[in-house]
């Protein structure tokens, strides 16, 4: 199983941590977040729900900005703007 991200287009890029669990989904999204210029757009795939707690907590400590908070059948999906 590996993470999968990739560019969707200019300045979006998508992150799918789908089966990975805590604490994993939040140091990935962390990783990625770093490697974003601010004002890019992340957006972010999960199906662990205790993960939905500390990602919007990393969001808020880091300054970055959820954009939407979505779920999809067991999928969650966060757009998150770099800060």
């Amino acid at each position: 199983m590996a993470v999968k991200f990739e560019k969707k287009g200019e300045g979006t890029y998508l992150l799918d941590c789908r089966g990975f669990v805590c604490p994993h989904p939040q140091l990935y999204t962390k990783k990625y977040l770093e490697k974003l210029a601010e004002g890019e757009i992340l957006e972010l795939i999960f199906d662990n729900p205790s993960s939905a707690e500390t990602i919007v907590q990393l969001c808020d400590r880091e300054g970055h900005e959820i954009l939407e908070q979505k779920k999809e059948g067991k999928d969650f999906i966060f757009v998150i703007k770099k800060g």
